[in-house]
């Protein structure tokens, strides 16, 4: 089945079916959820997407979610639920590539993301871009509320979308995640950063320093405040807000984070923008 609506393709070639992807596994459909399927720069791509019956006529937020290395849309969508803790928005669980990972898997084997601008031919920047307008298309999407969050890779990810496209974005919610992305020219937006105090794969000291970057790119305030369990918030002078969640676990994304997030999203609309 395809969609009834006229399509609007920026980069490529791009069809929605409301079938199953063959990207993805039968595990992955869930539920209340459509399979997208999207060719961008001649290579299929896909997604789970949730999207509540007022997109269609009322301005509705986006949040797009990455999984981490080696993972899945529908386990992204298992794991952050964003879509049952924001009913009213738009939640698009991305599908990524094979793709060598920056610690493991260096040969490629399983699914991930580009590691940094200019990587793996920008693919996945024109897989955002090509979702992002498709969106756009299809549901009235609010452009002062299109939020990114992800796992580990994914969490990287969604810093180099901040990078790359961070006139798009109202906030991100990257966990487990450091990125060599250059970020001292990009713009700030507000920022919730998971972290495990243990995490034997993306080291704390890592996180730590992006952390640190990041306020201060965000001019936020040296002395934080508590938001939430594990939660500090560290106010900005250009109301570009940084949330510390540090929990003492390891590399896994943790349950509590995924209300926390939602929150911290509904509290930061962005800029009007065109």
């Amino acid at each position: 089945m395809t969609s009834r609506r006229r399509l609007f393709n920026p980069l490529a070639t791009i069809c929605l079916l409301l079938s199953g992807s063959p990207r993805m596994r039968a595990e992955d459909e869930i539920k209340g959820s459509e399979a997208w399927r999207l060719t961008v720069d001649g290579v299929e791509r896909s997604a789970l997407v949730f999207a509540p019956a007022a997109a269609s006529s009322a301005s509705s937020p986006l949040v797009f979610v990455f999984h981490g290395h080696g993972g899945t849309a529908g386990n992204a969508a298992r794991t952050f639920t964003t879509h049952r803790f924001w009913p009213e928005a738009i939640c698009i669980y991305m599908q990524g590539l094979k793709t060598p990972g920056q610690i493991t898997d260096p040969d490629g084997t399983r699914t991930g993301w580009q590691r940094r601008v200019g990587d793996q031919g920008d693919r996945d920047l024109h897989f955002f871009d090509a979702a992002l307008a498709h969106a756009k298309e299809l549901y009235k999407v609010d452009p002062k509320r299109i939020y990114a969050t992800g796992h580990s890779n994914g969490g990287s990810f969604t810093y180099i979308l901040w990078a790359a496209r961070g006139d798009a974005l109202a906030g991100l919610a990257p966990s487990g995640a450091a990125s060599a992305a250059s970020l001292p020219s990009v713009k700030p937006i507000p920022i919730m950063h998971i972290a495990g105090e243990s995490d034997p794969l993306v080291k704390f000291e890592w996180q730590r320093r992006m952390m640190n970057a990041v306020r201060r790119i965000n001019g936020c305030e040296a002395d934080g405040q508590e938001w939430e369990k594990f939660s500090t918030l560290y106010p900005s002078k250009l109301n570009t807000p940084v949330i510390e969640f540090i929990h003492p676990g390891g590399h896994e994304f943790p349950a509590s984070a995924a209300p926390l997030i939602v929150k911290f999203f509904k509290e930061h609309p962005g800029e009007k923008r065109e």
